[in-house]
């Protein structure tokens, strides 16, 4: 259920501004309406903060072994002494990188030249000697040499380059470019480098002993993105000589909680309904302990129901479930599944954090055991058909080995892609239900147009039967349905509360030609449940394939037979994950939430409150 939201206005003194952000901040209920930034202090603290952690990862010590102790949580100011030590260290350390890239370059350059002194020359220079060096090719060298005016001194040759010494500068009228003498020698350089290697190693050591405060660092981000929020409360805060104000939305049921808070704090307040256009009201959701279950896939897939959306979460549990179970549809994958669960669940010791997870895993797993059992699939595996108890849980006209139960390959196949339209049409259908009963509560006439929908997806769901299965359908009235469901979709499409019928009517019979292109649409939807029927068929093939690459092993063999299958099922419980993500979650955010008019535009509720962790 979608909890009801208030906008709530709250008034102080300008004096006691402080005070009503904390008092506001401690209660944690109101979703401020707008928020402005962060004062740049508040919110580079946390970023510097957060980069600095994540530069520590290199440095943190291998897995600490069990019984040794974590490293304590620092006090403010141990914390603070040590993180301007680390931000020290980095900063030496990008300075000595610098450092140590400059003289690199500068020995690529110098070292065909050999290690000399630059010093010396220095002292030539200062004696009268102004020398200049050059590497010259062979035409450039035969010009210095035959004019009078060129004192020189022929040097070792470079890469088969004349380079020579020169007293002055060579004239203009002979290209060469000259070597710049380098302030300091190779020798020089290298000793620069290995003095910028040892300080480096030192900043190192730095690094590595505040790794180990990892719990400190997250307990100081915690509290730096807390002040972050408060900071931009307070900037989002209006006021003039007198008064301060701020406003939010909150739950109509902590109307009451409110009210106490505000009386305590001796607060002004008012508030009302959210306005009927306002985009900008946030979404909490009010699961039950079933539908609950499938918060942990909202959030990983960060999709939320707008405001004036309906809540279908647990059609989605139950959908997804179903889908989840046929996609994977090895019972064998089931157990493993459920084992894995089961170790989870002893390791994080019913961490309240991971319930919903471990509960939602513990549910898929054990439907994917039941719809594996009622197919006969254990791993891909014919001879589990042979174990009486096995093949007692199997449902001949789902069996995926059909042979034993007197059932043809054609026969089952049809019976699974009919029941894969009939859970699509359902599906569907109820999505059509959910938004009729919620524009009837609005008065909105286009609920009639929704009501099309469900016929044409009835029909669809028959002309799906009749021409992929073959069933023997009279095709005639089902074409009438279809007709009948554009028609209701033309004329009602565009009815909303703020249109007279007029209105709407004109709008709708202007859309005439996309409510055309929908409706064939509406087919390739219904259609497109057969994708539980393929992708469960193409796990079940590549499990077969890897047990017979395996059965193909003998002997001494037998231990890569071991390897093949168990890397070959590994791969396809995988692939089976991925195709969950694309087909099961697709058929419920698009195809149904689409029926369902939702379009997951939810702004998450998030009351301005002391975070207990750090949000992402």
């Amino acid at each position: 259920m979608i909890e009801k939201m208030k906008m709530v206005y709250v008034v102080s003194s300008v004096s006691k501004k402080d005070e009503m952000l904390d008092g506001l901040r401690d209660l944690g209920l109101l979703h401020l309406a707008e928020k402005k930034s962060p004062a740049r202090a508040a919110s580079e603290r946390f970023t510097t903060l957060s980069k600095t952690a994540g530069v520590l990862l290199d440095y943190a010590p291998e897995k600490k072994s069990k019984g040794k102790e974590e490293a304590p949580i620092l006090s403010d100011e141990q914390f603070e002494e040590m993180y301007q030590g680390v931000l020290a260290a980095l900063d030496k350390k990008s300075a000595l990188s610098q450092e140590m890239s400059a003289a690199g370059a500068e020995i690529e350059r110098v070292k065909a030249w050999g290690d000399f002194a630059p010093a010396e020359l220095k002292e030539l220079k200062e004696a009268g000697y102004d020398l200049h060096f050059y590497r010259l090719a062979k035409n450039e060298f035969e010009m210095a040499e035959q004019d009078p005016e060129v004192k020189m001194i022929r040097l070792a040759t470079i890469d088969k380059m004349d380079t020579v010494a020169v007293i002055g500068a060579l004239p203009a009228t002979i290209p060469a470019a000259e070597f710049a003498i380098p302030e300091k020698g190779i020798s020089e350089l290298i000793k620069e480098i290995e003095e910028c290697q040892r300080q480096n190693a030192e900043c190192d050591e730095i690094l590595k002993k505040a790794a180990v405060y990892d719990a400190s660092f997250q307990a100081q981000m915690l509290k730096a993105q807390n002040e972050e929020n408060y900071s931009s409360a307070s900037e989002t805060a209006e006021s003039d000589e007198d008064f301060v104000w701020i406003s939010g939305y909150l739950p109509e049921e902590d109307l009451t909680k409110f009210k106490e808070a505000a009386s305590a704090n001796k607060w002004a307040w008012a508030q009302e309904d959210v306005a009927e256009d306002d985009d900008q009201v946030p979404t909490k959701v009010k699961y039950g302990k079933v539908s609950g279950l499938i918060q942990p896939v909202f959030d990983i897939l960060g999709i939320l129901p707008g405001y004036r959306e309906s809540d279908i979460s647990l059609w989605f549990f139950l959908f997804f479930t179903l889908f989840f179970a046929m996609i994977i549809g090895d019972a064998g994958y089931g157990m493993l599944i459920l084992i894995g669960t089961i170790v989870f669940a002893v390791k994080t010791k019913g961490e309240k954090k991971y319930s919903n997870i471990v509960y939602l895993l513990f549910v898929l797993s054990i439907a994917t055991v039941i719809w594996g059992a009622i197919t006969g699939t254990w791993f891909g595996m014919e001879s589990a058909m042979n174990v009486p108890f096995l093949k007692a849980l199997v449902i001949p006209s789902f069996a995926n080995y059909p042979d034993y139960f007197g059932v043809t390959a054609l026969a089952q196949q049809n019976t699974i892609m009919k029941f894969s339209f009939s859970v699509g049409a359902i599906q569907m259908a109820l999505g059509s239900l959910i938004s009729i009963k919620k524009k009837i509560a609005e008065k909105n006439l286009s609920w009639v147009a929704d009501l099309g929908w469900l016929v044409a997806i009835v029909a669809m769901y028959l002309l799906s039967l009749y021409l992929v299965i073959g069933e023997s359908i009279n095709i005639t009235p089902v074409f009438a349905m279809i007709g009948v469901a554009f028609l209701l979709v033309v004329l009602f499409g565009a009815m909303s509360p703020d249109r007279t019928f007029a209105q709407g009517l004109k709008a709708g019979l202007a859309d005439a030609f996309t409510v055309f292109l929908n409706t064939i649409s509406c087919f390739g939807n219904v259609m497109s449940y057969i994708r539980l029927f393929a992708v469960g068929m193409a796990g079940l093939a590549i499990s077969q394939s890897f047990n017979g690459i395996a059965a193909g092993f003998h002997g001494p063999l037998i231990i890569l037979a071991v390897v093949v299958v168990l890397i070959g099922h590994g791969l396809n419980i995988i692939m089976c994950f991925l195709s969950v993500v694309v087909h099961g979650v697709r058929l419920n955010v698009l195809e149904f939430s689409g029926q369902a008019g939702l379009e997951w535009t939810g702004i998450a509720y998030e009351p301005f409150k002391v975070n207990d962790k750090i949000i992402k």
